[in-house]
């Protein structure tokens, strides 16, 4: 039985491989740093083919959870994570933020930012996360591919504070 399953397990992901490869999207997604063979589909599947879905990037960062959740009363402030969201999709983002950090110079001095800041490792990811929704939204919504010399010229010209921590290359 197990051995059965695998045989299509392995047909599926033959079938998966080659929808990608034909989906007019896949090179926008396989443009971005860490978004490898397995969160590419993921990627595509999160934003779907309907690009009037979301009016902007802010509605598919609530959406899918990534967005914080901020309760205030009186003096008392919290802010938390989103529980009330489809789950996977808020886990496509969290593990593509982890998987950008690794590949993507900004990314990973984003996180050495947030971290010398004292945030904890799964929030610097959602913010992570948060950031990488708009840029993936601007690629997938302009049909352009993603440039990592474009975005650091960006944050140079908005005098980012992570850009202290990119490490020189």
């Amino acid at each position: 039985q197990i051995a059965q399953l695998n045989q299509h397990i392995a047909k599926f992901e033959e079938q998966l491989e080659q929808a990608v490869a034909q989906h007019a999207d896949a090179p926008l997604f396989q443009s971005c740093p860490g978004a490898g063979e397995a969160l590419v589909p993921r990627l595509i599947a999160a934003f779907g083919a309907d690009r009037s879905r979301f009016a902007d990037a802010s509605e598919l960062q609530t959406y899918c959870g990534i967005a914080p959740v901020t309760k205030q009363s009186g003096k008392k402030r919290v802010v938390s994570k989103r529980q009330a969201c489809p789950k996977f999709l808020r886990q496509t983002f969290h593990e593509f933020a982890d998987q950008a950090r690794k590949w993507s110079d900004w990314s990973r001095a984003f996180y050495r930012y947030k971290r010398a800041a004292g945030m904890a490792h799964h929030a610097i990811l959602r913010a992570l996360a948060y950031k990488w929704i708009r840029i993936l939204f601007q690629v997938w919504q302009t049909r352009t591919p993603y440039s990592e010399a474009a975005y650091q010229q960006q944050l140079r010209l908005r005098n980012s504070p992570v850009m202290k921590f990119l490490e020189p290359t």
